[in-house]
Parts: structure tokens; sequence; C-alpha cells
């Protein structure tokens, strides 16, 4: 398994949650309510798995070691993802103040959560595309077999380290249970899922 592939099937799992929160946002503009429980689901997940287990590996492992094979910080692919990762942050926190604004009666909360949460299923579905068809090809180009076993250990001491016990399965029955609340098309049924990924839970891995 390369670790772009686990990187890769990782993406299936995020567009379980972008298709949830894309549903939450125009249910709340129907229906001038917020379901407020299916919000907080999907931030969790966003917050917990999306960036700080998907993103953090590639930022802290992947990107780390392409730079060592030369490409660049500043410019082209790696900057223009560490972009997105900061826009897809600053949508998250402006989303969770909504959430929180809304439970305090703020009726304009409403509007607002459902105009960031769109924001950010556009920015997210982008990003996985150009990672899927840009940058993954890229970065399997410049690295060397023994590259790949550096950062497969170096993914799992990063999970080990950075993901409490129980977090991973609870990350991936959070994606599931979104997806049965909202008929949308499961993990499983999105591609293969990666052995040794994020998450250990029910598939063998976090996708």
């Amino acid at each position: 398994m390369k670790p772009t592939e686990i990187l890769s099937s990782e993406h299936r799992v995020i567009e379980v949650v972008l298709d949830a929160l894309e549903r939450i946002a125009a249910d709340a503009r129907r229906d001038a309510r917020l379901d407020v429980e299916s919000a907080k689901s999907a931030l969790t997940f966003i917050r917990n798995f999306a960036d700080r287990c998907h993103h953090g590996k590639e930022e802290e492992r992947l990107f780390v070691k392409l730079y060592e094979r030369g490409m660049p910080r500043g410019v082209g692919p790696i900057a223009v993802m560490l972009d997105d990762h900061e826009a897809g942050r600053r949508l998250v926190r402006e989303m969770g103040a909504a959430v929180e604004a809304y439970e305090r009666s703020d009726s304009a909360a409403l509007l607002t959560f459902a105009d960031k949460a769109n924001e950010y299923v556009e920015l997210l579905r982008d990003h996985i595309g150009k990672e899927d068809g840009v940058l993954f090809p890229m970065a399997e180009a410049m690295l060397r077999d023994e590259d790949r076993v550096q950062v497969l250990a170096d993914f799992a001491t990063f999970e080990a380290a950075d993901m409490g016990a129980g977090t991973h399965e609870a990350m991936e029955q959070i994606a599931t249970t979104l997806a049965q609340r909202f008929q949308l098309t499961p993990v499983s049924e999105r591609g293969a899922v990666a052995v040794g990924g994020c998450c250990h839970g029910a598939h063998g891995s976090c996708s």
C-alpha cells in the first residue's frame, strides 16, 4: 500500500461527510431550521478526521518527504494545498461559531452556517480533485521505494501519537451514521478501502 493510496482512500470518507454537510445546509435554507445534531457531528468529523488526521499526515509526513525530494515549499502544488488547508480551517471555525450563535437564538446564524458550509464543500471537493489528480501522481513520480516505506511508518507513528484510542472508530462511525441519515452512497461503494489508513474501525482503516 502506497501512502498516496491511503490518503486518496481517506478522501472517499471525507466526501461522504461533504455530501452530508451540503444536505444539512440545503435543509437549513429550506426549513429555516438548522439540524444542530447533524451539523455538530459533521464538524466533529471534519476537525478530527479531515484536518487533524488526514491533513496532519499530509503536512507533517508526506509533504516533508516531498520537500526532501525537491518539491518546492513556497510555490507549486504543495503551496496550493497548504493554502486550501488554512482556508478550510477558517471556514470550519466560522461554521462552529454559527452553530453556537444559532443555539443562542441568533436567527441570522442559520444562513451564515449554510453559506460557510457550501463554501467549505466547494473548497474541499476541488482540493480533493487537485490532490488525487495532480499532487499524488507527482508525488509517486518523485518518491523512492524506501521513501514510501518510511512515510507509511511515519503515518502509523503520527496516528498513534495524535489520535486517542477509539477515536478512529468513532470518526468512521460518524461518516456511516451521516450516510444513513441522509441516504448517501456509503464509503464501501465509493472506491477501495486502504488498509492501514487513519482509522482502524470496521473496514480496517479510516476509509
